[in-house]
């Protein structure tokens, strides 16, 4: 029998790649390291700005900055966190600063997450890239088109067959695991022919996560 929670610890503690996310997952791999190393015998807060500089060296070690141009004329949208872009006639390119996240590292974390629960449209790290000094990720992502509304009654039904509890609004717990999934609206969860696609995900792990 699977047990999904030792999966998930594996894909988020686990040193190895996972897949075609191997880019990904040493991307992570290097951020959970750095917070480990710089957490003092006083548990020192550390920031995410120190974090970010870490990061940028070493994107630049590891040749992780995506230097293919992204044109104007091929954005789509733009929220608080990303901005969309069109990729070719079947993805998407997203540029995330990772504002919603305390940490890159929790960014990343959300990424494994995603590509774990929703194959069908699993973000693939492209790289970083500096605009105006500020630092993004670069995913790429299947092409989802809606051609009906979204109904989050359904979501909501779907979501606690899996043991994800609606907690207030669109967000969800996952006791179980351990696990807190937000935002779900209707414009990040898609219905093509009955069918739901989760596009835009916010996973948070709790300490029971690692229990």
């Amino acid at each position: 029998m699977i047990n999904i929670k030792d999966e998930l610890q594996n894909i988020i503690i686990g040193d190895g790649p996972v897949g075609e996310t191997s880019q990904l997952k040493k991307t992570q791999n290097f951020l959970r390291r750095n917070a480990e190393a710089s957490l003092t015998a006083k548990e020192q807060k550390y920031l995410k700005s120190e974090e970010e500089v870490s990061l940028i060296e070493f994107a630049l070690q590891e040749n992780l900055f995506y230097l293919n141009q992204i044109p104007e004329k091929e954005f789509i949208s733009a929220g608080a966190e990303q901005r969309v872009y069109r990729y070719d006639d079947f993805n998407i390119v997203k540029l995330n600063d990772s504002v919603f996240y305390e940490y890159w590292l929790d960014y990343f974390n959300s990424l494994l997450i995603h590509n774990y629960f929703f194959q069908s449209t699993a973000y693939s790290f492209l790289g970083f890239k500096l605009i105006n000094e500020k630092l993004f990720a670069v995913v790429k992502q299947e092409f989802i088109i809606a051609n009906e509304l979204t109904n989050l009654k359904f979501v909501k039904k779907f979501l606690s067959y899996n043991n994800f509890d609606n907690n207030r609004n669109h967000d969800y717990i996952n006791n179980e695991l351990g696990i807190i999934l937000e935002d779900l609206h209707d414009e990040n969860v898609l219905s093509n022919d009955g069918i739901i696609y989760f596009i835009d995900t916010i996973f948070y792990l709790t300490k029971d996560f690692y229990k």
